[in-house]
């Protein structure tokens, strides 16, 4: 029997995991409600969670949406995995750091000197974050299909794109989708690229 480990984007639950137990019948599909919100402390839980299940099953495969994918970079999860599905990951996570130090008006110096830095879209900017990104760079060598909305606001198509051809992961563009893929319409599309992917 196989597995599947769902590890939701921010503001999500492992609750999400439902519904992808239809796309993967015969499948054990669970959902990890990680307790952390960094790479360097949810990476961990994440490579936790897939050793268990790489221990009791035939076979792990990981669904990560948004940051989440980000996090499961960062797990040491080479050889535990058998395939990925990334949907809307943060593939650049400094330029986007970058992009909202710039919309919060905190330049590189200010964030240094201050180490924290609330700001008005609900996101608090970290230097220790900044330097952890720049400092450990993402080496990830599962097999992995990406689902990319064209109207995502946080990850530039160049970015993913270029993530892609790197890591010689196969993307998958769906025309007006968003960063959050959550309407009837974008979850149809969504469930087909799994189906898609999975034959």
């Amino acid at each position: 029997m196989n597995a599947v480990l769902y590890v939701h984007g921010k503001g999500g639950s492992a609750a999400e995991a439902a519904h992808y137990r239809p796309l993967f019948p015969g499948a054990a599909v669970i959902g990890l409600d990680y307790q952390t919100f960094t790479p360097w402390q949810t990476g961990p839980e994440i490579r936790a969670a897939a050793e268990a299940l790489k221990a009791g099953y035939d076979s792990v495969t990981l669904i990560a949406n948004s940051i989440g994918a980000y996090f499961s970079m960062h797990a040491g999860l080479n050889g535990l995995l058998e395939k990925a599905f990334f949907i809307s990951p943060i593939v650049d996570m400094e330029r986007l750091i970058a992009d909202m130090m710039a919309w919060a008006g905190v330049t590189e110096a200010e964030l240094a000197e201050r180490g924290e830095v609330p700001t008005d879209f609900g996101e608090t900017l970290s230097w220790d974050y900044l330097r952890y990104v720049r400092g450990h760079r993402i080496d990830w060598t599962v097999p992995t299909h990406i689902l990319y909305g064209s109207r995502d606001n946080l990850t530039p198509m160049a970015a993913v794109r270029a993530f892609a051809e790197k890591h010689g992961a196969s993307l998958t563009v769906m025309d007006g989708g968003e960063h959050w893929f959550h309407t009837a319409e974008q979850m149809d599309f969504l469930d087909g690229w799994i189906r898609a992917c999975e034959k």
